[in-house]
């Protein structure tokens, strides 16, 4: 596990009580002995105690022992991360799995397809789903592991499952992450919204989503990806919780705090500050039309003011439905009559 914030820590702790061999690789080597010393990240998973067995290391040792890789680093380091894996010794065949849900700059590509770039599809999966580190390690989560090499995704959600945490699995890794970016921007705009109203609040996530569905179709993703687990999952998960970071992070845009100083205020990176300002480049570079989008880089820039953003949501109107072909319709005419035939035979059988 590269990376020793809150959830590379969480998740490594979770393979560790599963009974694998887990090292957790820390940024630095004081950092490393700091865990050593108190068997507990106390920075970012105070009050979890690391497994005896949970071997602790900095990310200097290299990879070259790892039979899986998990980066567990945010998607703005992802690059560098990534560049570095064949120095740090990784085998040529050993998998690489991203924790991220965010884009990774400078053109906020998506961290699967930068890492097959690299290292070629086989090699690659991601895992989203709703997952607070803490309620992870305690109680479970909801989990989903999706790669294009469908036996890869299948080793990770039996991993996961081993560990004890529920598991899907999926066979498209653009949509599961396409589905945790669309999340975290929805949560850091509902929080952002909440305090002059619900309802613009849900407005406020609901546009998000609709307008990353239209660029992650654009990309081959499915819809199912970004309803279920990954998607609408992850995000009831982060509304009611509120340690969440994006949503805290919402919050205090919404009071006004400038976002430069809102991680300080948290205590940790907040991954949809930077992830909006790519996510809604890439939306436009891709001709999909994003007005909320924008309008909340706008607001985390400084350059929009909270009643105009407030406006910018409520003023909204999202592109008319996609009626079908008359065939459709036919088809759908069909299947009432249809059902209307059935109930009648029903009421006359009962008579």
């Amino acid at each position: 596990m590269v990376g020793a914030g809150s959830f590379g820590t969480a998740v490594a702790v979770l393979l560790a009580r599963g009974g694998f061999r887990t090292t957790l690789q820390t940024r630095t080597p004081e950092q490393c002995r700091r865990l050593e010393a108190d068997r507990e990240n106390k920075a970012y998973l105070a009050g979890v105690e690391l497994p005896r067995d949970l071997r602790i290391e900095p990310v200097s040792e290299g990879l070259a022992r790892a039979d899986y890789v998990f980066l567990g680093v945010p998607s703005r380091g992802l690059a560098e991360v990534i560049q570095g894996l064949e120095a740090a010794g990784l085998g040529r065949r050993t998998p690489v799995i991203s924790l991220a849900k965010g884009l990774v700059p400078p053109e906020g590509t998506a961290p699967t397809v930068m890492l097959s770039a690299a290292l070629g599809y086989g090699r690659v999966a991601c895992v989203g789903g709703p997952a607070h580190a803490r309620e992870m390690v305690t109680e479970g989560a909801g989990l989903v592991a999706a790669s294009l090499d469908e036996r890869l995704a299948g080793t990770i959600a039996n991993v996961f499952m081993r560990a004890g945490v529920v598991c899907e699995q999926s066979s498209d890794p653009i949509g599961v992450e396409l589905a945790g970016v669309a999340k975290n921007a929805a949560a850091l705009a509902a929080g952002a919204t909440e305090a002059v109203g619900l309802n613009a609040a849900g407005a406020a996530a609901g546009h998000i989503f609709q307008e990353v569905w239209r660029y992650a179709e654009r990309q081959g993703a499915r819809p199912e990806s970004l309803i279920g687990l990954a998607g609408t999952g992850d995000l009831v998960g982060t509304a009611l919780a509120p340690q969440s970071r994006n949503r805290r992070a919402g919050e205090l845009l919404g009071k006004g705090v400038p976002a430069a100083e809102i991680p300080d205020r948290i205590g940790q990176a907040v991954e949809a500050l930077d992830m909006v300002p790519l996510l809604a480049a890439a939306l436009d570079r891709a001709g999909v039309e994003a007005p909320v989008t924008d309008a909340l880089r706008r607001l985390i820039a400084g350059e929009l003011p909270l009643d105009g953003w407030v406006a910018q949501v409520r003023a909204t109107v999202p592109p008319p439905a996609r009626f079908g072909p008359r065939g459709a319709l036919r088809r759908a005419w069909e299947q009432s009559r249809a059902w209307v035939r059935r109930r009648s035979r029903r009421r006359t059988s009962r008579g």
